[in-house]
């Protein structure tokens, strides 16, 4: 099934917010990143706000920070900013997960908190389902998206459930309806991080231009910061 715009964010972990983004923005963006996409390799331009200026004032402007602290319940920050375009040459697919790791500066040992790992240099550690319930993803829309280009694909209501095992995903993935969340360019899709979520491969690759946000209000323990 596609997408309802009867669904909201903390019901059923996933939302849809149609033409949110405007066409000078959207404009500002594609012609920033494509002058220097070819410098980086893989899936995805992880920091992708502090290595473009046009993503940096999108996603830190007024309407999205206001928008992510509605939905937190108070003040809400970016914890991480990664760019992602499914093309010809880097045509991906992504099997049934969670977002469930946070990046920070520095490993710390405390309970609850692990394991963890080290990825592009930084610091990754799976949270408290805590962490995880006071963040908020969004999806800024660069492109069209759907079945045809690998569009986002969830399970709704999933994260309900909380951290699940690979045996868990699999019961889940075979008993529920999967959601594909098709968008047009300058729509913004609002999910929570443990949300069950997927993509397929792109069937007529083209460019599939994802930003993708993270915001928290959760205060991290003395001496850990957000990487």
């Amino acid at each position: 099934m596609k997408i309802k715009n009867i669904y909201n964010i903390n019901q059923h972990g996933i939302e849809i917010i149609r033409n949110s983004i405007s066409d000078n923005e959207i404009t500002k963006i594609k012609n920033e990143v494509s002058l220097s996409c070819h410098e980086y390799s893989g899936c995805g331009i992880r920091n992708a706000d502090k290595k473009f200026s046009s993503i940096d004032v999108l996603v830190n402007s007024d309407k999205m920070l206001r928008l992510a602290s509605s939905i937190l319940g108070s003040q809400a920050e970016i914890v991480r900013v990664i760019f992602f375009d499914k093309t010809p040459d880097k045509n991906w697919l992504v099997s049934w997960h969670q977002d469930r790791t946070i990046a920070l500066d520095r490993k710390a040992d405390i309970s609850g908190w692990g394991p963890w790992s080290v990825k592009d240099g930084a610091h990754h550690v799976q949270p408290p389902i805590e962490v995880l319930n006071s963040m908020v993803t969004f999806r800024l829309h660069l492109d069209n998206a759907d079945q045809n280009n690998g569009c986002l694909k969830v399970i709704p209501q999933s994260h309900k459930s909380g951290i699940l095992s690979q045996a868990e995903i699999k019961n889940i993935v075979n008993m529920e309806e999967t959601c594909m969340c098709e968008a047009r360019q300058g729509d913004l899709l609002l999910m929570r991080p443990h949300l069950l979520h997927a993509s397929s491969k792109a069937l007529k690759p083209g460019h599939r231009r994802v930003v993708h946000v993270e915001y928290s209000n959760y205060i991290l323990p003395v001496n850990l910061q957000w990487a």
